[in-house]
């Protein structure tokens, strides 16, 4: 049966951000079976509305001056809203302005969302263009005089609607609506509730089992849309199948941004080890090499332990790897790639002294080991073949905060950093205090330092001192 109970809403705002910018007014077509009711009404959004969006809208800085601003409306609208069916033209646009309107407030927004566009592609394949001046022109809807006003689109969603119920049936619109509104199919011992509880916002989450310790963790930009995708069918394997079985509880952490939420999935892991995750432990034979200059223009390489030294502060380092088998693998196909001597790289020894290696006899090494090639070239090749593996070094003098901001509820969290180690999250300058003065310092991480060395650059980086 078709839903009875639906809102049919168009917002006006200053941009196309909902992270930044904000809602100027609102239109809602409210339909309660055959009873239709209308409400709009313009928002004082706190800050000028740009020169082409009031020529687009009609809507300028003089007109919102006087108007209510949401905070003043968020009552009315979340009751002309609930318990009915969001259905909006680009439903994420719409709904993501007012679920971040709301979270300014401090209060989570929910509904059932039906987005059109969607709606016109499902039900009107043969067509390429579904915005709604397309739906306008192709349909004859009736946009008035208003045209990019809120209420106007809202009002032309609701002739699309009735359009779409007419000329496909109900049958046809009811199955791309249940298309468009099904819902995974939830382990048998997880209550309901928990998943709308969930925030789309960053953070990462633990599935819980029987016990207390998590049977996995991961991290999202958006909590909700990734824990629900873990339970959809259309990623139903075994692996995905297990775990949902043995799931009984949801626990979740918010972060301000995705940087939090990468440290701190990588530092729940390691400290809880959960039994699906891999990819994220801890390794405790973290090794790199580093040449040695053994004689004159004669560079070997050497396995080095992270446990033996500070890898953050080291220099000339090769490659970070997490056990001196995959060290040795990666140099032996370094090696063949370059036609280096496994034997003066140590990966293989002479069956008798003064024979070439293996790879000599079979024209892969250019013959370091039988004096056919000069030491020192060979030792300038391995440094050639090496330099893209070289560790980079800390660009700092001292420790750093990469600052993440949440314009949204005006938050930030301070990740301190120092030589590629995450030394913890802050939330003030105290916080920052606390975390630099502790004694034990860090480890060196492996993901941390791909982390870092992948983001860093484009992260907003606020140098710290020690004692401040």
């Amino acid at each position: 049966m078709i839903p009875e109970r639906l809102a049919f809403i168009d917002l006006e705002t200053t941009g196309a951000n909902p992270l930044h910018d904000r809602i100027t007014e609102i239109g809602v077509v409210e339909v309660d079976g055959d009873h239709v009711n209308t409400w709009s009404t313009l928002v004082n959004p706190e800050r000028p509305i740009p020169r082409f969006v009031q020529q687009l809208t009609g809507i300028d800085d003089a007109m919102v001056a006087g108007a209510p601003r949401f905070a003043e409306v968020a009552e009315e609208l979340a009751e002309r809203l609930r318990g009915r069916l969001f259905i909006a033209h680009n439903a994420r646009f719409d709904y993501g302005f007012v679920r971040n309107e709301f979270r300014r407030l401090g209060r989570a927004f929910l509904a059932d969302v039906l987005c059109t566009v969607r709606l016109s592609r499902r039900l009107h394949p043969e067509h390429y263009k579904h915005n709604l001046d397309s739906l306008v022109a192709r349909h004859a809807l009736d946009a008035g005089p208003d045209r990019h006003r809120a209420l106007t689109d809202a009002d032309l969603i609701w002739q699309f609607w009735r359009l779409l119920r007419r000329e496909k049936g109900d049958e046809a619109l009811l199955e791309a609506v249940h298309h468009q509104l099904r819902r995974p199919s939830l382990p048998p011992h997880l209550d309901a509730d928990t998943l709308d509880d969930l925030p789309e916002s960053p953070g990462v989450y633990l599935f819980h089992g029987e016990g207390d310790m998590p049977l996995y963790i991961g991290k999202s930009l958006n909590l909700r849309q990734r824990v629900l995708a873990h339970f959809s069918a259309d990623t139903r394997e075994y692996k995905a199948t297990r775990l949902s079985r043995e799931v009984r509880r949801i626990e979740w952490r918010g972060t301000v941004g995705e940087l939090g939420a990468l440290f701190l999935e990588s530092r729940l892991v390691k400290t809880l080890q959960p039994l699906h995750n891999r990819r994220l432990r801890a390794s405790t034979e973290m090794c790199a090499w580093r040449l040695e200059e053994v004689a004159p223009g004669d560079h070997r390489p050497r396995l080095v332990r992270a446990e033996e030294e500070d890898f953050g502060r080291s220099g000339d380092l090769y490659g970070l790897f997490s056990s001196p088998r995959e060290a040795i693998a990666a140099l032996r196909k370094i090696a063949e790639a370059h036609a280096l001597c496994p034997l003066v790289l140590g990966l293989e020894q002479a069956a008798k002294p003064g024979r070439a290696c293996f790879a000599r006899q079979v024209g892969k090494c250019r013959g370091a080991c039988v004096g056919k090639e000069a030491i020192g070239l060979h030792s300038a090749r391995l440094m050639a073949a090496l330099a893209k593996h070289r560790l980079q070094a800390w660009p700092y003098p001292g420790p750093v905060g990469l600052v993440e901001r949440d314009d949204i509820l005006d938050t930030e969290e301070i990740h301190v950093i120092d030589a590629w180690r995450y030394l913890g999250t802050a939330k003030d300058d105290a916080d920052v205090r606390e975390i630099l003065s502790a004694t034990r310092p860090a480890g060196f991480d492996l993901d941390v330092y791909k982390l870092l060395v992948a983001r860093m650059s484009k992260a907003c980086v606020r140098p710290l001192a020690r004692g401040d």
